[in-house]
């Protein structure tokens, strides 16, 4: 597995446009290029991986222009977005879901924290197949007994460089997860955090096997479905976050699940930049027969239903006010909703879930799932995120010594694929 640093300098393969200013707030648009009024072809010749930086940000500019051109309302909107639903689906072999078969529940203790509490559950999204995560609760539940709820996929970037299935410090156990959990969870959310395939405990199927993109998509899939059969879970009320790879978690997810309320992906929705590991970008969901688009119209799948992007000045997000939330607003705007969706850009910052990033996602989580930030103490007119227990590997664990896999746990990554195929 390629370390974090490492693959971030290779992926950006072409260099960015000129620095937008500095801005805590949505940035107004300024074109990049001029419009290019040429459609979109009906019908891409073959199933094509798009990876990495597969185009320039200048091409990625004149390809939106193209896509733009392919519709102009309301009605011509909808009826592209079914098409690249269907394709995205299709090109991740995902174009029939599987049998949604029994989650069977693991839960493994309960802690108790100021003002949440943290409990390790891992459930089965296919038979023999465990997704492993954390979830975080309030400690004091409303009155009518059901919160929002709030799925949180971690990115790649792991502390120190080590790889995946062995880091004991990064992905859902990383500090900068835990404070976000820990903080959502206060204002009043249910929240899951639950690992990348390969990555951390969940090593039964790899995380650049030939279907991670499917393997993937499926967990988040089962884990709504996790998430409303708990009995203090609003099902109404569902939103999802995450950064990097778990941005791209979050917007594949959005587009494709009815469920969820509320998206906000974090540096990842770029016009020109793929995603460069398997869980992105390893399978034509891009581009296939009859199917052509770029990750920034898969984000705008989740329209009219709030979003908010959150892009640095220092990746492949660094355009986003010039170029892919203008075109995300056009979205919002032919369907009623402009006010859905907002862009916070933060020019002087890099590709993390670093601080000032998780305050632009907890007001915008607030606003929209109605937590309560009066319920985090304040610090320089922002949560204080100090009173989260940043907790271990080994309290985080669902397996171990003790509580080991169970017995009849998939072992062979081909058996978890034939599982993922349609009945």
């Amino acid at each position: 597995m390629i370390p974090c640093a490492l693959l971030f300098s290779l992926l950006v393969a072409s260099p960015l446009a000129a620095q937008t200013p500095a801005a805590e707030a949505p940035v107004a648009p300024t074109p990049a290029a001029p419009a290019v009024a040429t459609p979109a072809p009906a019908v891409t010749p073959a199933a094509t991986l798009r990876r990495g930086a597969f185009w320039t940000p200048e091409e990625g500019k004149r390809k939106l222009d193209e896509y733009a051109a392919t519709w102009s309302d309301k009605a011509s909107w909808e009826k592209r977005a079914a098409a690249l639903r269907e394709g995205v689906l299709r090109g991740a072999g995902l174009a029939k879901f599987p049998p949604r078969t029994a989650l069977n529940p693991l839960y493994r203790g309960v802690r108790f924290h100021e003002g949440y509490t943290v409990e390790n559950v891992g459930f089965e999204s296919v038979g023999g197949y465990f997704v492993m995560g954390n979830l975080y609760r309030p400690a004091t539940k409303p009155e009518s007994g059901k919160c929002p709820a709030i799925l949180l996929a971690h990115g790649h970037c792991t502390p120190g460089n080590v790889p995946f299935a062995v880091n004991k410090t990064g992905g859902r156990f990383s500090e900068d997860t835990q404070r976000l959990a820990a903080v959502l969870a206060r204002m009043g959310a249910v929240v899951y955090a639950y690992d990348m395939t390969g990555v951390n405990e969940s090593v039964q199927y790899p995380h650049n096997g030939p279907r991670t993109i499917a393997v993937q998509l499926w967990n988040s899939l089962r884990a709504v479905d996790f998430l409303v059969s708990l009995p203090d879970v609003d099902a109404a009320n569902l939103g999802m976050t995450g950064a990097s790879g778990g941005g791209t978690q979050t917007f594949l997810l959005a587009a494709c699940e009815p469920r969820l309320k509320v998206s906000v992906p974090v540096v990842m929705v770029s016009a020109h930049f793929f995603g460069g590991c398997s869980c992105e970008s390893g399978l034509p969901i891009h581009a296939n027969p009859g199917h052509d688009t770029c990750n920034v119209e898969i984000a705008a799948l989740h329209a009219p239903k709030p979003m908010l992007l959150v892009s640095d000045g220092k990746d492949w997000t660094q355009n986003t006010p010039a170029v892919e939330f203008p075109y995300v607003q056009k979205v919002y705007r032919a369907l009623g909703a402009e006010a859905a969706v907002e862009n916070v850009h933060l020019a002087s910052e890099g590709h993390d879930y670093g601080p000032s990033k998780r305050q632009a996602a907890y007001a915008f989580l607030a606003k929209h799932l109605g937590l309560k930030t009066d319920a985090v103490p304040k610090k320089e007119n922002a949560l204080d995120e100090s009173f989260a227990t940043i907790e271990t590997y080994e309290t985080l664990r669902v397996f171990n010594e003790e509580n080991p896999l169970p017995f009849d746990a998939l072992e062979v990554p081909a058996d978890i694929e034939a599982k993922l195929k349609a009945r």
